[in-house]
């Protein structure tokens, strides 16, 4: 979200009302400023795990809050797909980028990302989530065994519940992606929708979507069965560009750490996370395992 620039009378103002606040030290404002304000804006990239008219509204209200933290205006723009958020931190472009976890283990070895938070429940625990296989109530797939053949609804190349951990459950159990047929559909919510409208047989509808649908109303759980589920994955991680300035990292961080649960509400809801709890700090070591998954799967970046 961009904040109006003060400029003229305006800004000479401000500038000696904060040389008076501060005791008339000599440093300007800006100088003060400049390490948690590059370039004179922070660029915060989203990945499309939703619509993105959908997602844009409730990032607002994050970077709001985050751009009064740090007096700094903050720009939120929800990328075309995983490859162009990590090709934009690569290349300077992205100052922060919330990805997918398997997004993130390529944004860390690409582009040189590094998590700062992600999305605590009201108990002040990471939230995760789960991917899962769903069919309609009637199928006879009854298990993952059963979809030999069939077709299979995915979301996006390269997304964690969306691909590649569908995937990975059916080659656990012997299944080649040869063996049936699978769509990718652009999204989760496309996923869900083609099982819905009977265009495939199956679809994977991760938990969180799941959740957003059913507040929605516009999926009844009850009208289909999930066949497999996942191990629960940690969320999303927040992170800063790697060749950053030292100083900002710290700084976009303590923000983060101090925004109200309020402020991340409505990112919550699409990450199934309600209630919110605050911002929470992460590392590279809680996202582990899905730089194991990544090996076992011989993914690399071209498959994002």
């Amino acid at each position: 979200m961009k904040t109006k620039l003060l400029t003229g009378p305006a800004a000479a103002a401000a500038a000696i009302l904060a040389l008076t606040a501060c005791g008339g030290n000599a440093q300007s404002a800006t100088d003060t400023a400049s390490p948690t304000c590059p370039g004179g804006e922070i660029r915060f990239g989203i990945e499309p795990y939703e619509d993105p008219a959908k997602l844009k509204p409730a990032y607002d209200i994050l970077a709001a809050a985050l751009e009064k933290k740090l007096n700094c205006p903050v720009e939120v723009q929800v990328v075309e797909d995983y490859a162009a958020e990590v090709l934009a931190m690569r290349n300077g472009k992205m100052d922060l980028g919330q990805f997918g976890p398997l997004g993130f283990v390529f944004a860390s070895q690409k582009a040189g990302a590094e998590p700062l938070v992600s999305f605590g429940t009201a108990g002040k625990e990471l939230s995760s989530y789960t991917a899962g296989i769903w069919v309609a109530k009637d199928s006879p797939i009854t298990d993952i065994d059963g979809l030999r053949g069939k077709s299979l609804a995915l979301g996006s190349v390269g997304s964690t519940s969306g691909d590649v951990l569908p995937r990975f459950g059916l080659r656990e159990a012997g299944i080649a992606d040869s063996d049936l047929k699978m769509d990718y559909t652009g999204g989760h919510p496309e996923a869900l929708l083609a099982l819905k409208n009977g265009k495939v047989e199956a679809a994977e509808i991760n938990s969180q979507t799941l959740a957003t649908a059913k507040a929605a109303g516009t999926f009844n759980p009850e009208d289909f069965r999930r066949i497999w589920t996942s191990e629960p994955i940690p969320n999303d991680p927040i992170t800063v560009r790697g060749d950053a300035d030292p100083a900002f990292k710290e700084a976009v961080k303590a923000a983060f750490l101090d925004l109200d649960p309020a402020d991340v509400a409505k990112v919550g809801e699409f990450l199934d996370v309600t209630p919110p709890g605050p911002l929470l700090p992460v590392t590279k070591d809680d996202y582990a395992p899905l730089f194991e998954l990544a090996k076992t799967m011989n993914l690399t970046e071209g498959d994002l």
